[in-house]
């Protein structure tokens, strides 16, 4: 099994005309992802890389039967276009756009709120990598050739070391199940804990990778949760070790301004909660070796 999407997931890209999306919907076709389309207003009823194209997400959702978009939207319109595609009953979106002003996000976070929990469409990104489900889909922009099948999940707010934990774990014969990346920007769409729990309901992963950075409560939070929650091992690494105070590094939410924002601080929070912590960046296979061999 996986988590998200599988390759029956049907999927349709948000911005689906332009290059960037042209690009990676591409790559994920190749991939074996299942896209049925897409959506840019104002193309409506053309064909794009031999699918149909929409105006709007309501529209390609009653035509296709999509469940998933990946939505490669400019930032001032992101924010529509993820309530947008809520109102259409889409239930997972993952949007990859960088710099969406954080107004927007807590307008959509709420806007989200009005539809019941059971319905309510999950959010992942934005500023994100994306989601793969090694073997058989892929919701984002990584390079899909360093995901070996496997039992290991990955959740991280750094796409590029979610990216070298993969590549680490594959040369080591080690393989993922689903790696989700939930971006660096102050308001993610969704959290470490919504993604920690769909890994320990799902009987394929054995294991789980959690990436955090700098800054802000998340991974915190996420190791008291697998203290009291988590059914399997969790491997812990946050980046930042050297991020001075009141600087931001890389991610809009990479800043430390309050006590427990450091790396090394979130490092030992997530030792006393019972994480295997890996040391360094270059240590996340090893780490994740170790904690297989604890409990297998």
């Amino acid at each position: 099994m996986s988590i998200l999407i599988d390759e029956t997931t049907p999927v349709i890209v948000q911005g689906f005309t332009g290059d960037k999306a042209t690009f990676h919907a591409s790559e994920m076709i190749a991939y074996g992802t299942r896209v049925v389309g897409g959506v840019t207003p104002g193309k409506g009823g053309q064909r794009h890389l031999d699918r149909p194209v929409f105006d709007t997400v309501k529209d390609a959702v009653r035509a296709t039967g999509a469940q998933a978009s990946l939505a490669f939207v400019p930032p001032p319109y992101a924010g529509d276009a993820l309530m947008e595609a809520a109102d259409a009953g889409l239930r997972l979106v993952c949007i990859i756009t960088d710099g969406i002003p954080a107004q927007d996000m807590m307008r959509v976070k709420r806007y989200l709120l009005r539809y019941p929990e059971s319905v309510r469409t999950l959010v992942v990104g934005p500023n994100c990598a994306g989601i793969i489900s090694a073997g058989k889909a892929m919701l984002g922009i990584m390079p899909s050739n360093i995901y070996q099948r496997g039992t290991v999940g990955i959740v991280s707010r750094s796409g590029t070391l979610g990216y070298e934990a993969a590549a680490q774990m594959k040369a080591l014969g080690i393989g993922i199940t689903t790696s989700v990346g939930i971006g660096g920007d102050p308001i993610n769409g969704s959290s470490f804990l919504d993604h920690l729990a769909l890994f320990n309901n799902d009987p394929e992963t054995k294991a789980v990778v959690m990436i955090g950075e700098i800054g802000g409560q998340q991974e915190a939070e996420a190791a008291a949760w697998v203290q009291a929650n988590m059914k399997k091992p969790v491997v812990g690494y946050v980046a930042g070790l050297t991020a001075p105070k009141g600087r931001r590094m890389g991610h809009a939410g990479a800043i430390i301004s309050a006590a427990g924002d450091t790396a090394a601080e979130k490092a030992e929070i997530m030792r006393a909660h019972g994480l295997f912590v890996a040391p360094s960046a270059a240590e996340l296979g090893a780490t994740v070796a170790k904690a297989l061999a604890k409990v297998s």
